[in-house]
C-alpha cells in the first residue's frame, strides 16, 4: 500500500485516468479564485431535468394495474412487486392462535422503528407491549448509514417557515403541506430531544456548527463530522435496549393482518434461520421498514444496506393503503464512481458544501455544488453523457471528479480528514488520498421519495396502522433535500408512535385474518397478471446479473 502525505502521490488511480487528474490540479487555483458556477434559474433547472434525471424516462415506468393507486405510473422494479403474487399461502397459516399478542407492533430496526417504540413507551405503553422486530439487526438501516446531518431551523436568523419553503420548493411544491409543517416544526424539538440522549453534534464555543444543503436558503445542517446518522442511531438505540423494549432480529413481516372490521391487527413475520412463520397480534402496527434502494432501479448501484427491499409498500399496498409520489426517485449526485469495489456508496453532499467542486474530464467546472439533489444529478449525467466530458474508469462506467483537495484549499490543512473522517478512509482502503487528489463520482439510487400515503399524525387510510421514515411518502414530495431524511424519521417515527399508542388504549384487535391477500390475489388474476412472481423479496438477489453489468447496460 503506498503512503499519503505532502508531495507523496497515491497509486490508486490506474494510468488512463491521471491525464484529466493533472488537469484538474492544473485548474484549481484558478477556480478557487473565481469561485463556484452560479446556481441555475428555474428554467434551466426544469430543462436539465427533463432532458437528463432518470425519472423523466418515460419508458423505465408503466401504471400499476391493480390495488388502491391503480393507474399511477412508477418504475418497473416497483410496479412488478406491487403486482406480484404473496410468498405467504393464506390457509397455510393459524391465525386462531398467535404466537404473540402485544398493544404495539412496530416493523422495522432503523431510526423510525426506534423513535416510535420510544415514543409509544413515552405515551403508556408497558415495555412488554411493545414488540419490535427487525429483517436484519436492530440498527442495520440506512438511518445508521447517513452521513451529512440533520436539518433543523433553530438559529435567530432561521425559523420553520423559512425551512418550510425550501422543502416545498426542493419537492417542487408537490409535497403534503401537512407533513412538510409538521416536518419543520418538530425540527428543534428533535435536536434537543438527541442532546438530552447525549449525541455529540458538532459545536464550537458551545454553539451548533451548522452548514448549507443543497437547496436550502439557510445553514441548519447540524452534524456529527460524517457519520450523523451512526452517531444518532447509537444514542436512539442505545435508549431502546436502557428502556428495556423487546426486539426480534432476523424476523421480518412478510404480510399485515387485518381484522374483520378491516383495522390492522399484526402481521405474519418469518424468520430467516428457520423459515418457520411466526403469527403477532395487535391493537394498533407501525410500519418502518425503509426503503426500496435495492431494488436498483433503472440499474443504478445503490448507497442503500442490504434489507432495503420495498416489504413495507407492499404489504401496506395489499392491505389497502394507497401509495404516492413513487414516479420520483432520488438519485444521489456523488455516489463513488472509481474504484469498482465501491461502486455507489456514498460521497456525502457535506464533502460538496465544505468547498469541493464538481469539475469534467478537462478540470473545468460545470454545475453550481448545492444545487438540489435532482438537478445536481441530472447535469453530472449531462455532464458525462451528453457533453461526453465525463472521466472513464476501466470498466467503463464514467464520472465527475469531485475537487476534493479544494477542502483544504479553503480551510486549512487538515480540515478534511478532521471534518469529514469516514470519507477520507472510505477511499484511503483503496490506494486514495482525496485531500490530495480528487474522487470520481456518479449519481447513485439514494432515496425512496415517495411511500404509504400518511397524515401529519402518521396514520394510513387502514385504522390502526401508522407508518414513519423512508417507507411513507408525501413529506418530501418529488426530490428530498439533504439533512431531511434523518428529521423526518425522528419526527413521524415519533408521531406514529404517539399515535399508535392512543390507538392501542382505545382500541383492541378483533380475530385477525388474511383474507385481504385472498382478494388482492383475485385482483391479480382478473387482470391477467400472470402467477410468475411472488414478494416481498426480502433480500436482493445478486446471482442473475451484476450491479455494474446492469448499470453499464442502462446508460450505455
Amino acid at each position: 500500500m503506498s503512503q499519503s502525505g505532502a508531495g507523496v502521490r497515491n497509486e490508486g488511480y490506474p494510468a488512463s485516468m491521471r491525464d484529466s487528474i493533472a488537469k484538474v490540479e492544473a485548474t484549481r487555483d484558478q477556480r478557487l479564485k473565481e469561485g463556484p458556477q452560479k446556481a441555475m434559474s428555474p428554467e434551466q433547472r426544469e430543462q436539465v431535468l427533463q432532458e437528463w434525471h432518470p425519472d423523466y424516462k418515460a419508458d423505465k415506468k408503466r401504471a400499476v394495474a391493480v390495488g388502491p393507486s391503480k393507474g399511477e405510473r412508477m418504475p418497473h422494479e416497483v410496479v412488478d412487486l406491487l403486482e406480484a403474487y404473496p410468498v405467504v399461502d393464506p390457509r397455510s397459516i393459524n391465525l386462531a392462535s398467535p404466537d404473540r399478542e402485544v398493544q404495539v407492533l412496530i416493523l422495522g430496526g432503523g431510526g423510525a422503528a426506534s423513535v416510535a417504540a420510544l415514543f409509544a413507551h413515552q405515551e403508556g405503553i408497558p415495555t412488554q407491549d411493545i414488540l419490535m422486530v427487525s429483517k436484519l439487526r436492530h440498527g442495520d438501516c440506512n438511518s445508521i448509514m447517513a452521513q451529512g446531518g440533520i436539518q433543523a431551523a433553530d438559529r435567530e436568523c432561521d425559523s420553520p417557515a423559512s425551512h418550510y419553503i425550501d422543502v416545498l420548493g426542493g419537492g417542487h411544491y408537490t409535497n403534503n403541506p401537512e407533513l412538510v409543517k409538521a416536518l419543520v416544526n418538530d425540527g428543534p424539538l428533535m435536536i434537543d430531544w438527541h442532546e438530552k440522549l447525549g449525541a455529540l453534534y458538532d459545536k464550537v464555543d458551545g454553539q451548533y456548527l451548522e452548514a448549507h444543503g443543497g437547496g436550502t436558503s439557510r445553514m441548519r445542517m447540524h452534524s456529527a463530522k460524517d457519520y450523523t446518522g451512526m452517531e444518532l442511531m447509537r444514542v436512539i438505540r442505545d435508549e431502546v435496549r436502557n428502556v428495556g423494549i423487546p426486539v426480534i432480529e432476523f424476523a421480518p413481516a412478510v404480510e399485515l393482518l387485518l381484522d374483520e372490521d378491516g383495522h390492522a391487527a399484526g402481521a405474519v413475520l418469518t424468520n430467516l434461520e428457520t423459515d418457520e412463520y411466526m403469527v403477532v397480534k395487535a391493537s394498533a402496527t407501525v410500519l418502518a421498514t425503509g426503503g426500496f434502494g435495492r431494488l436498483h432501479i433503472q440499474g443504478f448501484p445503490t448507497t442503500n444496506h442490504y434489507g432495503a427491499t420495498a416489504d413495507g409498500l407492499i404489504m401496506a399496498y395489499r392491505a389497502g393503503a394507497r401509495v404516492i409520489d413513487m414516479d420520483s426517485v432520488q438519485y444521489h449526485p456523488t455516489g463513488v464512481a472509481y474504484p469498482a469495489a465501491i461502486l455507489g456508496q456514498l460521497a456525502t453532499e457535506k464533502l460538496r458544501n465544505q468547498g469541493a467542486e464538481p469539475v469534467n474530464a478537462h478540470g473545468e467546472s460545470f454545475v453550481y455544488p448545492l444545487e438540489p439533489r435532482d438537478v445536481e444529478s441530472a447535469a453530472i449525467i449531462r455532464e458525462c453523457y451528453g457533453n461526453n466530458n465525463g472521466v472513464s474508469t476501466p470498466s467503463g462506467i464514467r464520472g465527475v471528479w469531485l475537487d476534493t483537495p479544494m477542502i483544504d484549499a479553503i480551510h486549512g490543512k487538515g480540515t478534511l480528514k478532521k471534518r469529514l473522517a469516514a470519507m477520507w478512509m472510505m477511499w484511503h482502503r483503496h490506494d486514495i488520498d482525496i485531500t490530495i487528489e480528487p474522487a470520481l463520482v456518479f449519481p447513485t439510487l439514494h432515496y425512496q421519495n415517495g411511500g404509504v400515503e400518511i397524515d401529519a399524525d402518521a396514520r394510513t387510510r387502514i385504522p390502526g396502522l401508522f407508518a414513519g421514515g423512508e417507507v411513507a411518502g408525501g413529506v418530501h414530495g418529488k426530490n428530498r433535500l439533504m439533512g431531511n431524511s434523518l428529521l423526518d424519521y425522528n419526527v413521524f417515527g415519533r408521531r406514529a408512535g404517539i399515535s399508535a399508542a392512543k390507538w392501542a388504549k382505545e382500541h383492541s384487535a378483533k380475530t385477525p385474518t388474511l383474507k385481504h391477500i385472498e382478494a388482492f390475489c383475485a385482483d391479480l388474476k382478473s387482470a391477467g397478471i400472470k402467477a410468475d412472481r411472488t414478494a416481498p423479496i426480502i433480500l436482493p438477489d445478486y446471482r442473475r446479473e451484476a450491479v455494474l453489468e446492469r448499470q453499464l447496460k442502462t446508460l450505455a
